[in-house]
């Protein structure tokens, strides 16, 4: 979308230029939706369904730089045969997610006829090897070719045609069939059989994992799962700093503090990025709150309490309903610490949240005597300076 912003000064007269340049003052926003995208397309509305419900749709929406390669409702039915799990479904079309943008210019001109090129798959962590990975070959007679990288190479999947493009931004692309492989359909199990604290050991949480099975709190997590549930986690090295301190509690202060770290409901991270304000966790009781507050930075989300504010490092697993995340601060309720000195570095910073995912920036407004339109900013005492140059040099 292009918002073009004009100013005329109060003198009618100004020098041809300075009316020229004020006119053509324009900025180009860069955000993007692909179910609207895909709304406009009927023949894709299966495909546009399952990245609804797989919850992609949210993370190809914060991306930046990707390719989506859709395919039609008769392509998908082929897929939707199979009676995947939504799990295993979700690794399907997360092949069809590369980490790139390719115009349909570029699919022709690819350096040296072929590429490869990594999807949303491969970034999950979970897929074996280059299982992850996409060969995109120019081949001949002008067809361009789509292949898992470990299913032996056969082109089976062909370029269509571009859908729409956003340089350098999205494309989105249709192609011929369903790009998948024994990895990504392989079962996946359920929210139930994940082992919560197998997977914190494994991802550098291990003195947080061995703290819920002490204290017994891993039995609420897993009870919690199936409901949705969403953990942040600090890392080995911040709990490890912070023993000293834990130690002093008592053993309710101490399941309450690690309870404080469990949300009773999924969150991804592009819910996390959008909703912002207070949330309870699996320590909230009663009068006893135990909550913060979420408050995303840019693409940065923190965690604010009273006591201190931790910032989301990293991601070990987002796979409705649950999700973990690794923080670098252990989360300090007030119920059992007290409140940063005004002044302080632990104090809350006043921070205005930032637009949800689905509003368009143009309409925000920045109190520094800036407009922002479209991503940009304007400073409104630069242009009336503008005009104030005009008038001198008239």
């Amino acid at each position: 979308m292009l918002i073009t912003f004009s100013l005329t000064c109060p003198k009618m007269h100004l020098p041809f230029f300075l009316l020229l340049s004020l006119s053509l003052l324009s900025f180009t926003t860069h955000a993007h939706n692909i179910t609207r995208i895909l709304a406009k397309h009927p023949d894709f509305s299966s495909f546009n369904h399952y990245l609804t419900i797989t919850h992609l749709a949210g993370e190809i929406n914060r991306r930046r730089t990707i390719t989506v390669c859709a395919v039609n409702n008769a392509a998908m039915s082929g897929l939707l045969s199979k009676k995947l799990p939504i799990y295993s479904m979700k690794k399907v079309l997360s092949l069809h997610v590369f980490a790139d943008y390719f115009g349909a210019k570029k699919l022709h001109q690819l350096n040296k006829g072929s590429t490869l090129t990594s999807t949303m798959f491969q970034a999950t962590g979970e897929a074996p090897g280059t299982s992850g990975y996409v060969n995109i070959t120019d081949m001949k007679g002008g067809r361009v070719g789509f292949a898992v990288e470990d299913t032996g190479g056969t082109f089976n999947a062909l370029y269509v045609k571009s859908v729409e493009e956003m340089p350098y931004n999205i494309s989105v692309i249709q192609i011929s069939k369903v790009l998948s492989s024994p990895e990504a359909e392989a079962p996946t199990g359920g929210p139930s059989q994940i082992n919560l604290t197998d997977l914190m050991t494994r991802q550098g949480c291990k003195a947080f994992a061995q703290l819920l099975i002490s204290t017994g709190s891993d039995d609420t997590f897993s009870q919690t799962l199936d409901g949705g549930l969403t953990v942040f986690c600090p890392s080995d090295a911040i709990l490890n700093a912070f023993m000293p301190k834990y130690k002093t509690l008592t053993a309710a202060g101490k399941s309450a503090l690690l309870l404080y770290h469990g949300v009773p409901l999924y969150q991804s991270m592009g819910m996390l990025r959008s909703n912002n304000g207070l949330i309870n966790t699996l320590a909230t009781e009663g009068p006893n709150k135990y909550d913060f507050t979420i408050q995303n930075d840019g693409e940065d989300v923190k965690l604010e309490t009273k006591v201190v504010t931790a910032k989301i490092v990293g991601t070990l697993i987002d796979e409705d309903p649950v999700s973990v995340y690794k923080i670098d601060k252990v989360l300090l309720p007030t119920e059992l610490f007290k409140e940063a000195p005004v002044g302080t570095k632990g104090e809350k910073e006043a921070e205005a949240p930032g637009p949800a995912a689905d509003e368009d920036p143009a309409d925000q407004t920045v109190s520094d005597g800036a407009l922002r339109i479209g991503g940009g900013r304007l400073g409104l005492s630069v242009v009336w300076g503008l005009c104030l140059g005009g008038f001198a040099y008239l």
